[in-house]
Order: structure tokens, then sequence, then C-alpha cells
């Protein structure tokens, strides 16, 4: 812990007897004069120590209330010119990703004719999501993390630019692809970590919310734009003509990011070895509750709100009798509300963020729920905007409060853990799938509502902590 830990510490026993305090969010939370310089010193000396009671771990005192929102604010994030060009790096990196999402898809399917071959190939990012997150976090504690968002940046970039040639010359394999999945996502493993750790060395912690929710909506707006066209250019020109711009876009990204001036890396008195380095990331998490109540929130979310997604298509044929085009309206609303919904946090800013939280869970849970009650496809498309507002708000807030309770050293680690969710969203897919075949989909997306409403209800009721987040 830092010098400041001791003042807290005495603060907070000094107060004992009175009102309850709302926790500091600004510990751990370097200056940013302090944290950027161009030679990679710090002038701030952090060590690795944990915190030995859940007092020092949340380090809580009185907070003072924040501005009050407005509209004007929205985009205030991009005024910082090194947040700006990380966040234009993200969009060039995240377009090319949803395009590849579409057109790996629809090649491994055209190579092979095989559904399991192509859920095979799919899932092959997530293992490495599983395997490696936590030696990426720990990395991203030890190193410059804009060296490593840019690794990942130029790996993901030459990757796809190598599947292009391969079938340009008509070398394609699906096995290629299923190689290729592998490693872009063991680079996403190391490079996706310390690509959200960076972003409070950037803004500070005034702004942290906003830059996040800034960063949830351009990816919305990636997730709307990126897979038309690419579909668009799949058949107009061929899935080689694709793949060179989703390598392309890589290589914008990299470019892009190179223009930030590098923060410091986490300066720390030593450097165990990593299998400890991880240990001591899990034991700082498991004493700090508040950061366990948010990774909660964001596995069972995972768990319980997103497999409708990947059931969606049952939806479309076996409830609403509709074929595969329908489904472009419900993603469609969807991705314009999860936009929305990512503006408008981006606009309140640090306001009730913890009530916001639960809100957005709640959100989810409810429109889940009225997409069982209402088996109607324009209701559908209706709910879809209420579930995009309802995820993204859970989302963007639950990683940026996430950012800002935890010491810049063990940002990576614990962001790490929180990536690993993604991985973990087959856990949640396959006992759903399961059960809409012995049911049916309305049975098995309502149990999943239902346990997700009574999950943010006991966190609405027992963590008066997070609650009085503002």
């Amino acid at each position: 812990m830092n010098d400041d830990s001791g003042a807290q510490s005495s603060a907070s026993d000094s107060s004992e007897g009175s009102e309850p305090s709302t926790p500091n969010f600004s510990a751990g939370l370097d200056s940013r004069n302090d944290n950027r310089s161009s030679n990679g010193d710090s002038s701030v000396n952090e060590s690795t120590s944990l915190p030995t009671n859940d007092a020092t771990a949340s380090a809580v005192h009185p907070l003072k209330p924040g501005p009050r929102p407005s509209w004007r604010d929205t985009f205030s994030s991009l005024k910082d010119r090194d947040f700006m060009y990380l966040w234009l790096g993200m969009l060039a990196l995240m377009g090319g990703m949803q395009m590849q999402m579409l057109a790996r898809g629809y090649l491994v399917y055209d190579l092979t004719g095989s559904a399991t071959l192509l859920g095979v190939v799919n899932a092959g990012s997530s293992i490495p999501m599983l395997v490696l997150a936590l030696f990426g976090g720990a990395i991203a504690d030890r190193v410059q993390r804009k060296r490593l968002i840019q690794i990942g940046q130029g790996v993901a970039g030459v990757l796809s630019l190598v599947v292009a040639i391969a079938i340009y010359t008509d070398h394609i394999e699906w096995w290629y692809l299923m190689i290729s999945g592998l490693v872009q996502g063991t680079a996403w493993s190391f490079m996706m970590p310390a690509r959200q750790a960076i972003i409070p060395q950037l803004v500070g912690r005034d702004k942290l919310t906003n830059a996040m929710a800034l960063n949830a909506a351009g990816m919305s707006v990636m997730t709307l734009l990126a897979p038309a066209l690419a579909g668009g250019l799949y058949a107009w020109a061929g899935p080689d003509k694709v793949y060179f711009i989703i390598g392309g876009l890589g290589i914008v990204a990299l470019i892009v990011t190179s223009f930030i001036r590098s923060p410091s890396a986490p300066q720390r008195t030593r450097k165990p070895a990593m299998l400890r380095d991880i240990g001591e990331g899990l034991l700082y998490i498991r004493k700090n509750n508040l950061v366990m109540v948010l990774l909660f929130m964001g596995l069972a979310t995972s768990l319980l709100a997103m497999p409708f997604r990947f059931l969606m298509p049952v939806f479309v044929v076996d409830v609403y009798n509709l074929d595969s085009r329908a489904m472009g309206l419900l993603i469609a609303v969807m991705g314009a509300g999860s936009l929305a919904g990512s503006l408008v946090i981006a606009a309140l800013g640090n306001w009730k963020r913890g009530m916001l939280l639960i809100l957005g869970s709640f959100a989810s849970g409810i429109a889940l729920l009225l997409l069982v009650l209402f088996p109607f496809y324009y209701a559908a498309a209706a709910i879809m905007l209420i579930l995009g507002i309802g995820d993204s708000t859970r989302r963007t807030l639950n990683q940026s409060m996430m950012m800002e309770v935890v010491e810049d050293q063990f940002r990576g680690r614990v962001m790490s853990v929180f990536m690993m969710n993604f991985g973990l969203m087959p856990l949640g897919v396959l006992p759903t799938g399961l059960m809409a075949d012995a049911f049916g989909p309305r049975i098995a997306i309502g149990t999943l509502a239902v346990t997700l409403l009574v999950i943010t209800t006991l966190i609405l009721v027992t963590q008066k902590q997070l609650r009085s987040i503002r």
C-alpha cells in the first residue's frame, strides 16, 4: 500500500462511531503528472504489500459529491490527447475484430460445411483467455503497459494479413483459422488487461467513468457498423479482401497508439516469481470486499445475461417462427440501446454510480423476463433496447469502479480476472442450451432472468458500501 493508507486508516479510526463512510476511489490512483514521464521513471515508489484488513483494503472515507452531471461533458475525456489516441486505436482494433468474427464464421462454414467445426474454431480464442489471462495481468503490472498494447495490436494485425495471403493464394485450410484464433486469443490475454489498466493513468480519477463509457460507446458503434460492412465486402469482394482490411485496421491501431506519451510502468520495490505475483494479486482481491463484489457481479451477469445473445437464433426460429434475417433488427436495436446507455453514463460521470450499476443489472434481468412473457417479434425488438441499455450500463460502471478502487500496481492482475469472464461465457451458454433443448428456450431464459434478478436484489439489500458510491 502507498503512504496514504496510514493516514486514511487514522482518519477512519478517528471517525469511529460516526455515520458509515463511502469508498474512497482515489486509493491507488496516481496523479496524471506523477504517472507520466517520457523516460519511464516515476516519482511514486509503491510497494507490493497487501492490505491487512478490509478497512485498509477499501481505503474508505467520506467522498465529496462530484460535479453536477451535464451533457456538455459527454465527450470530455477525448480532450485528453493520449486517451483520444487510445480511443481511436480501440475503434480500429474493435472494428477489425467485429469484421473478423463475421468473416471467419462464413469462411469456416464455406470450407467445411460443418457446424461443429465452426463452433470449435469460434471457441478457440476463448481458451487462452481462461488459461493465460492471469499471466497477462501479472505482466501488465510489471512492464510499461503501452508497450504490451503495441505488441498485442501488432500481432493481431500481422496475423490477419497472413490469413489474407493464405486465402488469396488459395492455401487456406480451416485449421489455419483455428491456429489463428488461438494465437490471437493469446495476444488478447496479454493486451486487454494492459489496455484497461492504462486508462486511469491517462485520464485520472475524475474522468475515468466518462472514459470507460466512451470506450463502451465506441465498441457499440463498431458492433453496429463493422459486421454489416464485412458481410457486404465478403459477398462483393471475397474473404481475402476482408482479411486484408482487418489486418490494415490492426496496423492502424498500432500506429495511432504509438502517439500516446508513455505512462511509467508500475513502480514496485521487488518483482517476485510470476506464480507468486499472481498469487499476491488473487490475495489482494480476496482481502478487498468491494472488488470481490464487483467481480462477482461481472461473473454473474456473464453467466446469466450473456447466453441470450448466443441463443437468439433459437428464439427467432422457434419462438417467433421467422428466419435468420429477422435477427438483424434485434441486434441493431440492442446495439443502439448499448450506445445510448454508454453515452448517458458518459454524461452522468461520477453520479450515483453504485445505484446505477445495480439498476443496470436489474434492467438486464427485467428485459430477459419481458422477452419470455411477451413472445412476439416486435415486442422483442422494443425490449432489446432495454437489454442494450442495461448491458452497457453495468459493464461500463463495473469496470470503471473496479479500476478506481484498485491500486495501480495491482490493476493489471485484477482486470485479468475480470477479463476471464469472457472465457467463462461458454459455461453459461452450454447449460442454457441444454435447458432450452429439454424445456424450451422461454423456460431456459426465464430461469436465467429470475436468477439474475434474485442475485441483484441480494446485492442491493446487503451491499450498502456499493449502494453509497457516488
